[in-house]
């Protein structure tokens, strides 16, 4: 239950998103500010160390995967402006087959016709929840979102390729300082490009930011990593994508975004070939 309920936080942030205005980078700041201060309040609560034991080099990759989760966030946040939740949501779950690509070169993963199968159906998936095979062109709007979800995927991608050369140190700390670094990295990129002086005050607004920040971010990764030592890694892999199932029934019910036929086929072809990638990875391992 408490995967479940993360996945299904994750699932609604595209949701909250749209109702906040204000620019992408600086929900990205502060998600990671307020996300950090929640962890490390937890952390000292739970009386463990807030700063994980590792060597300076497992540091500076937890510093740079934090910068890249950041970066991950603007362009998801981006997304999510151009295009609809759902499209954004799968785009972005392209990760799985990503990472299945890169990892003969990073892990010396065998890669196998049956992974190649999966890469191929995925991306033939995403091909048709763009709406580049329908009866209507994409816009230049909708294709950019595309691009930025796709974008968002090879960051998380990066992500989870450093943070498989970071076993054994303790998840809650580790998260801690990938969510601190996140807002640390950022901050500059947000200063220079962005207009930090536009953030709301309206009281809605206020309460969404800390909702995505606390919520979204804090709680959903406590009840995350908190759920991993009690489960089988197969058995994680194939609960994440309660998170694009999630975002697509909201896109369409509560945001009523038009869903096609090509759309709802596509988004089975990719959480099914993710699903069935990500399950290949976990049988390979064990």
């Amino acid at each position: 239950m408490m995967l479940i309920s993360s996945m299904f936080i994750y699932g609604t942030i595209g949701v909250f998103r749209r109702y906040i205005p204000l620019s992408s980078g600086a929900l990205a700041l502060l998600r990671g500010v307020i996300g950090s201060v929640f962890l490390l309040c937890l952390i000292l609560a739970k009386k463990k160390k807030v700063l994980p034991r590792a060597d300076k080099k497992a540091i500076a990759l937890l510093i740079i995967s934090g910068g890249l989760i950041g970066f991950n966030w603007i362009f998801l946040f981006e997304s999510y402006n151009h295009t609809t939740v759902a499209t954004a949501t799968l785009c972005y779950y392209l990760e799985p087959s990503i990472v299945m690509l890169v990892s003969p070169l990073f892990f010396r993963e065998k890669l196998t016709v049956k992974k190649l199968v999966c890469v191929a159906v995925s991306f033939a998936g995403m091909i048709l929840v763009s709406g580049i095979v329908g009866q209507e062109l994409p816009s230049l709007s909708e294709l950019k979102g595309i691009l930025f979800g796709i974008t968002a995927a090879v960051m998380y991608s990066s992500v989870v390729i450093l943070n498989k050369k970071l076993g054994g140190i303790e998840p809650f700390s580790k998260t801690f300082v990938q969510l601190a670094s996140a807002a640390v990295v950022i901050l500059p990129y947000v200063l220079i490009a962005e207009d930090i002086t536009a953030i709301p005050t309206d009281a809605r607004s206020l309460v969404l930011i800390a909702l995505v920040g606390i919520v979204h971010t804090g709680i959903a990764y406590a009840l995350y990593f908190g759920s991993i030592p009690g489960l089988r890694a197969q058995t994680t892999a194939i609960f994440s994508y309660v998170d694009p199932v999630t975002a697509l029934f909201l896109s369409f019910f509560f945001l009523h975004e038009k869903v096609t036929l090509l759309g709802i086929i596509g988004a089975v072809m990719m959480i099914g070939a993710a699903i069935f990638s990500v399950t290949e990875r976990v049988k390979t391992k064990t």
